[in-house]
């Protein structure tokens, strides 16, 4: 993700071999679990080493402490849930506007969801650190990938795409973010998913204009608040 962290987080290396990215894998995921078990709070490099399999020392080859860690952590995921935004956006240019939403929430929800504990980990971590650059890295990502999708719609075009792009993310991140947060059981999370694509149509039918009638207009915007309530997290 490209991002600027501040200095004091920044990795010391980056792995260029198989074998240093399996490592890295390792202590990412170590990272996870001993979050989930011991907290954040509680968290130290050694109980993350142990539990990777690695050498403390190899470890600080990486990261010069658990800050950094928490850092780089949440860097992937970003990253990862970015990269998948930005295949289902890719994969519905030329769609109409129900498929694109439908498309759109069903990715993001599914990839908040998919691992629960690895997305209830990093929300616990991020009071350990400031990754403003990271949000407004993965914003950027996301709000180019949606405007870019919504700017080929087959039934709709949208004249202040910008705001448009910005108003659905912030309510789609925030909507998924607390649903996720009451943990709701499946069938209720079912109907609430399904309640937001309507929501979220709705409003785009409510904005639209005539296909193609609409030029784009403006810059994407340059950052989306990711939740309701916090804007620190994706």
């Amino acid at each position: 993700m490209a991002s600027s962290p501040p200095a004091h987080l920044t990795p010391r290396k980056r792995p260029r071999q198989a074998r240093a990215a399996a490592t890295l894998d390792a202590i990412f995921e170590a990272t996870i679990q001993v979050m989930l078990v011991d907290g954040p709070h509680r968290l130290t490099t050694t109980r993350v080493a142990v539990r990777a399999g690695v050498s403390v020392g190899t470890l600080y080859q990486y990261f010069p402490h658990k800050q950094a860690l928490f850092y780089a952590v949440n860097e992937r995921y970003l990253d990862d849930l970015a990269e998948k935004v930005e295949r289902a956006c890719r994969a519905r240019h030329g769609a109409s506007i129900n498929e694109m939403v439908e498309g759109l929430v069903t990715t993001y929800w599914n990839a908040k969801t998919s691992r629960r504990d690895v997305t209830r980990a990093l929300y616990r971590s991020v009071v350990e650190l400031d990754n403003e650059p990271l949000i407004e890295a993965f914003g950027r990502r996301v709000d180019a990938a949606t405007a870019a999708m919504f700017a080929t719609a087959s039934d709709a075009g949208f004249a202040a795409l910008p705001i448009v792009t910005l108003t659905l993310l912030t309510t789609v991140f925030g909507a998924v973010r607390n649903a996720f947060e009451r943990n709701l059981p499946p069938s209720e999370e079912r109907a609430v998913r399904a309640q937001l694509v309507l929501m979220c149509i709705a409003y785009l039918e409510a904005v639209k204009t005539p296909p193609h009638s609409a030029a784009f207009s403006g810059p994407v915007p340059a950052k989306v608040h990711a939740s309701s309530g916090n804007s620190r997290r994706g």
